[in-house]
């Protein structure tokens, strides 16, 4: 019975171990470890895009399943996801230490090697992540993407406890850990390294005698010399230098030398080119002769807009200074302060037009996010709307709180235009926008942005600033120099520069009114403009330049051949109010053009200007966005609208009226709009309409648009290029509606109208029922397919 009891517990101890042991397949750990390669792959690159794509792909990480949405990372919208989770809430810079740990994984797993030391490796991983968090946390403070959330907050702990000496200790000792477990670092070994240096160092600039050999080889008259670096030292260069009537290294180095040749080099090029030195030689004689090309001579007698035509405003009065508003403002800011244990050492005021920025140095130790952390309760105690709080002002080291003033200034356009930085603005088209905090008139150069997205909610102020923008050019520029395209779904806002339209304003050859309307011409606009577009490089090209400033100088300089369909460029703005109608009634058709000229449009002169109450994924796509680094936003409604133009909170507390936030991809600037109104809009179009004028607008390309088949034309030679899948998609749905086609195939209203009717007369949707679904008369896939077939025989 012993030996019975001892075998069966043998049995029992020999077999437990399989129940629970798990061993993978070679096929099996092939299989986990390229997949654990590639994922390792997949994290590197969508961390290193995350750098580059953060901003961009905010307004993405919400919409992970809307399957039309897109994100700039280089893996579109799971890089952007799993890089905001890793970069942004994890480690920072330290979360690359995840890819190579899946990676020597995968590794292991695919090599079949020993896995023991894996779990070691895992744990150091780690524990170097968490320390490289932490220590890019503590030494870049104020890049908190470097070092993560995690970083960050357990930074934030520690120095509640330990201080920033004692968290400076504590990264030094875990570094010690790491040095010793990992590279059996010793005091020892360290010593013996810097000394082995010091005597490699102390070697190689130790004189060494000069033997008779030597002396004798570089006294050689055939001058054939073979030296070992080690042998070249000061004594020996010196020698052979004089030996050969060289100058010594210190008065002849390579630093000037090789400019010498290099000039050489290109009096010869100029030389060689025989062709190019006749046509300079031409284009002199010319210049000589005749003078530079003007493109204003047409037009020589225009006169600019005069400050007259705007009004003042109460501009004239200035910046009223309320003192007991200020130190009542500064007392309510300190006391609220002082209740949540804050000490201010200094706080000084800025007054603007609408808003004074309170600037605060708080007192030694005080955690700036405890600052931010309190804009409910400043306002509160304030009993004001659109308190903003930077924490800090970039630039400065101390904290700024905006409070809107109650008794606002108005920024008149007058004063703008007036201010000697944008009548001394050399630009190629100067904007000036309004005021900063600071009262001082802000200017930019629409060239340089090149692109412009504005957005903000109905009556905030978007109609003023387009006005304004436009008024800036119109103050400026010549209209040789720049041309207008107005496209207005509201029907309104624009008419007024009807009056300019043979000054100012391009069109379509066919066209009758300039400002565009209608939805249908708008795609022929944007079309016809990305012809013009492709012209353009076409000239550009055949000029040898990069861009149209470069170009034009070239043309003024009469180097460029008329007779060859070189001409003067003038720079195109497109102008566009309510975006988001056009996306809705037009889509994909309004769409593509648009990207087109976001991307490829700045080196030729043709820069956009978008208005839209809320620029949504919908609404402005990814590849649009990112074109148009410069955004103004007027007053929204929530923060989620405010990180949706400016990737930024902040547009949800400003006051409205014109107060509005700018960023050209960098800092944030808040801003005090300039006032237009529209009889000074009509007053200026009338002044400039006025005068002597072109025979006619200015002419973009002809665009012949798609043929689509007439309502009741069965010809299949016309039918629509997406008829095929529409078919498919009504059939599919078993509902005939125009609707369902714009939808599914994102296409504007009357082309999926057109559509539907070539449907009908080939008889796959019936006759239209008024506000039913037209009848499907094709009940599947096969029967279509036959019935197709059957026309094309």
């Amino acid at each position: 019975m012993a030996k019975k009891r001892t075998k069966s517990k043998s049995k029992r101890t020999a077999t437990a171990p399989k129940k629970v042991s798990f061993k993978l397949s070679k096929q099996n750990k092939i299989i986990i470890g390229s997949l654990l390669i590639v994922l390792s792959i997949a994290l590197f690159f969508s961390f290193t895009s995350f750098y580059f794509t953060w901003q961009e792909d905010q307004s993405m990480l919400t919409q992970f399943a809307d399957r039309n949405s897109e994100a700039s990372n280089l893996l579109n919208k799971f890089g952007a996801s799993v890089s905001h989770f890793f970069m942004y809430q994890g480690f920072g810079l330290a979360s690359f230490v995840f890819p190579f740990l899946l990676a020597v994984t995968g590794l292991y797993l695919f090599l079949g090697l020993d896995g023991k030391r894996l779990a070691s490796k895992w744990v150091w991983g780690l524990v170097g992540a968490i320390w490289g968090s932490v220590a890019l946390g503590f030494f870049a403070a104020d890049f908190p993407l470097l070092g993560g959330l995690i970083g960050y907050e357990m930074n934030d702990f520690l120095q509640d406890y330990t201080g920033k000496i004692g968290v400076f200790l504590i990264l030094l000792f875990v570094l010690m850990v790491i040095l010793v477990q990992l590279f059996n670092f010793t005091p020892e070994g360290f010593v013996d390294f810097f000394r082995r240096q010091k005597q490699k160092i102390k070697s190689d600039f130790e004189e060494k005698p000069v033997t008779e050999t030597t002396g004798t080889s570089l006294k050689d008259e055939d001058g054939s010399i073979e030296l070992s670096m080690e042998d070249i030292v000061p004594e020996k260069i010196d020698t052979y230098t004089h030996k050969k009537d060289i100058p010594p290294l210190d008065e002849a180095g390579l630093d000037v030398n090789i400019p010498e040749e290099e000039e050489s080099d290109l009096d010869l090029k100029v030389e060689e080119t025989p062709i190019e030195e006749e046509t300079n030689v031409k284009a002199a004689k010319l210049v000589k002769d005749f003078g530079e090309f003007d493109p204003k001579l047409e037009l020589g007698n225009y006169k600019f807009p005069t400050l007259d035509l705007l009004d003042a405003h109460g501009a004239s009065k200035g910046i009223t200074i309320n003192q007991e508003e200020l130190e009542e403002n500064k007392n309510r800011i300190v006391s609220t302060l002082k209740n949540y244990k804050i000490g201010i050492a200094q706080i000084k005021a800025t007054i603007g037009p609408t808003v004074t920025l309170y600037e605060i140095v708080p007192e030694a130790g005080i955690r700036i996010s405890k600052i931010k952390n309190l804009e409910d309760d400043i306002a509160l105690s304030l009993a004001a709307l659109g308190i903003r709080i930077i924490a800090p002002i970039p630039g400065k080291g101390t904290v700024g709180i905006e409070v809107p003033n109650k008794n606002a200034t108005i920024v008149s356009m007058r004063s703008v235009i007036a201010s000697n930085k944008f009548q001394q603005a050399e630009m190629e088209l100067p904007i000036a926008f309004g005021k900063t905090i600071s009262n001082e008139t802000f200017v930019v150069d629409l060239a340089k942005m090149p692109h412009m997205l504005m957005a903000g909610a109905t009556g905030q102020g978007k109609s003023v600033g387009l006005n304004a923008v436009i008024t800036s050019l119109l103050y400026k520029k010549h209209p040789a120099e720049v041309k207008f395209i107005f496209v207005d779904p509201k029907k309104v806002e624009l008419t007024l520069y009807n009056k300019i339209e043979r000054h100012f304003l391009a069109k379509l050859p066919d066209s009758d009114e300039a400002i565009i309307t209608d939805n249908a011409k708008v795609i022929n606009t944007l079309n016809s403009l990305c012809i013009e577009m492709d012209n353009r490089y076409e000239l550009l090209k055949s000029a040898m330049v990069r861009n149209v400033k470069e170009y034009n100088t070239k043309f003024k300089a009469r180097k460029l051949n008329p007779n060859d369909g070189h001409k003067f460029l003038p720079y195109i703005v497109l102008v566009i109010d309510e975006f988001a109608d056009l996306i809705m009634t037009a889509g994909k058709e309004v769409e593509t053009p648009i990207a087109r000229l976001a991307q490829l449009a700045r080196a030729i002169g043709i820069h956009l200007i978008v208005a839209t109450q809320r620029p949504s994924v919908n609404v402005i796509t990814g590849i649009i966005k990112a074109n148009f680094p410069a955004r103004i936003a007027f007053r929204v409604t929530s923060k989620i609208d405010s990180r949706t133009i400016l990737d930024a909170q902040g547009a949800d507390q400003l006051i409205g009226r014109g107060d509005m936030l700018f960023t050209q991809g960098n800092d944030v600037t808040r801003l005090q709009c300039a006032f237009v109104d529209t009889p000074e809009v009509a007053k200026i179009t009338d002044y400039i309409g006025s005068q002597r004028a072109y025979p006619e607008a200015h002419l973009l390309p002809e665009y012949v648009g798609e043929e689509s088949g007439t309502s009741l034309d069965n010809d299949i030679a016309d039918r629509d290029a997406m008829f095929r899948d529409a078919a498919e998609v009504i059939v599919t749905a078993q509902q005939g509606s125009a609707s369902l086609i714009q939808r599914k195939l994102k296409l504007g209203y009357n082309r999926a109208g057109r559509i539907i009717d070539q449907l009908e007369a080939a008889g796959i949707v019936g006759p239209f029922e008024g506000s039913k679904a037209r009848q499907v008369l094709v009940p599947d896939m096969y029967s279509l397919e036959q019935l197709l077939e059957n026309e094309a025989k």
